[in-house]
């Protein structure tokens, strides 16, 4: 479904790889979004993705609890800081049923969030509030390149 995964990076300085993010990143603490650095875009791209979720949330939740939505952020954007105000980027809709982030919050003990950057060849003209699967199928075909991070939250 997705595209080649290339030398596109995507890190955090808050949290490693599969280390845990910090408490204040959570849905009932600050909520606001952990700082993200991107490297590796590829020239010929003409936006990027963001798509943060919740695979462990299948279990409790019944589905892939998506968290953050964000697309048309600018290829020449290397980071996104704490509490990121999107700007020209367009947010989505998140499964608490709002327009942007909404932090990690499980209700059953630790989970793993994903953390997905597109490089893509164009901007998707969707309209704000998308659901992610209104974004993957505009992503379809577009996608010159991915990166992943993942990180642990526990309630």
């Amino acid at each position: 479904m997705y595209g080649p995964l290339t030398t596109l990076r995507l890190a955090s300085p808050a949290f490693e790889d599969g280390e845990r993010i910090p408490r204040e990143y959570g849905y009932t603490e600050a909520n606001v979004n952990p700082p993200l650095e991107f490297a590796g875009v590829p020239e010929e791209a003409a936006s990027l993705a963001l798509v943060i979720d919740d695979p462990d949330a299948v279990e409790p939740a019944g589905q892939v609890w998506d968290h953050w939505v964000v697309w048309n952020v600018d290829p020449t954007t290397d980071r996104i800081h704490a509490d990121w105000a999107p700007g020209d980027a367009v947010e989505g809709t998140n499964d608490y049923g709002e327009r942007g982030y909404g932090g990690p919050n499980p209700p059953d003990g630790e989970h793993t969030y994903r953390f997905r950057l597109f490089a893509l060849s164009d901007l998707p003209d969707l309209p704000a509030g998308t659901t992610k699967a209104n974004l993957e199928d505009a992503m379809a075909g577009r996608i010159l390149a991915e990166a992943e991070l993942t990180g642990t939250y526990a309630p």
